[in-house]
């Protein structure tokens, strides 16, 4: 029971789920929207709830193994990633393969039992979750490509319970892909140096620190206007767009503590980032239950 125990941590450390706590809330904030315009009501059912938490459970695993799988020649030198259970051992490559797949098919298959565009959209969104780690070997979009990745969230969501690719979800999808491009910038900040040394195409590693800072600024300046933006299509009241200037201001707080001392960027990144995603699904769902 122990060593279950532990491999399960082990797993759990790989994909880094407590991470799932970006992209899970604007799902949920989706589907939530796209049940109201549907059945003006915000609650979509169990059936679309179990299987879209699936989907992007098994999504993200997939994503993430990948990931591992992909630049375990480039983590291999990488102090910060010494402890990863797939480049200290914990984890060998041949578990990781079958995690991959496994999830893979988890995917595909709770995609059919959603719909037929769930289903014919679950292929081209794998192949596009397993290769956007390879961009940063010879493009600095990779940033804006893993950002695409979480904003395929509200599509997902839109999907799920219209049937459809919605335009709120498109604007929700580019509001979370330069939310996500802004923090990667800043994550990267972290690795400016090894990137550089090792070849790599990050924006870090090919203009700086202080062009990092404003990159990730404007992407999170873009971030807030497709939320905004998103707002007003659904539509949305008050509320909502009051959640979105306090998401824009946990932003402007983030970017300070990262500009005052690098030393902290794990705390941007994790802890306010995690905030702007929940309190975003909290004052959206309040503003549909109060309209």
């Amino acid at each position: 029971m122990n060593l279950l125990w532990a491999k399960f941590k082990d797993i759990l450390d790989l994909i880094v789920f407590k991470h799932s706590i970006f992209a899970l809330p604007f799902l949920f904030t989706a589907m939530i929207v796209a049940s109201k315009i549907a059945n003006d009501s915000a609650w979509f059912g169990f059936k679309a709830l179990i299987l879209g938490v699936i989907c992007a459970i098994s999504a993200r695993n997939f994503a993430m193994a990948s990931n591992r799988l992909m630049d375990e020649d480039i983590d291999l030198n990488n102090p910060r990633c010494k402890d990863r259970p797939n480049i200290d051992g914990r984890i060998g490559k041949k578990s990781v393969w079958i995690f991959i797949v496994a999830n893979a098919l988890i995917f595909v298959l709770c995609s059919y039992l959603i719909n037929s565009l769930a289903f014919y959209l679950s292929f081209p969104v794998l192949f596009i979750l397993a290769f956007y780690s390879a961009f940063k070997r010879f493009s600095s979009l990779a940033h804006l490509v893993l950002g695409f990745c979480l904003g395929l969230a509200p599509i997902a969501g839109s999907v799920i319970v219209l049937g459809e690719i919605h335009l709120f979800s498109v604007l929700l999808c580019l509001g979370v892909t330069f939310w996500t491009a802004g923090f990667d910038l800043l994550y990267s900040l972290q690795d400016m140096e090894y990137d550089r040394k090792v070849g790599l195409y990050s924006i870090p590693a090919n203009f700086g620190s202080n062009a990092t800072l404003v990159f990730s600024a404007f992407c999170h300046f873009l971030a807030v206007l497709f939320w905004l933006l998103f707002v007003w299509i659904a539509p949305l009241g008050s509320i909502a767009f009051v959640g979105v200037i306090v998401c824009a201001l946990i932003l402007f707080f983030e970017h300070k503590i990262v500009r005052k001392n690098f030393a902290h960027i794990d705390r941007a990144f994790f802890t306010l980032n995690g905030y702007v995603s929940v309190i975003f699904f909290i004052f959206i769902w309040v503003d549909l239950l109060w309209n």
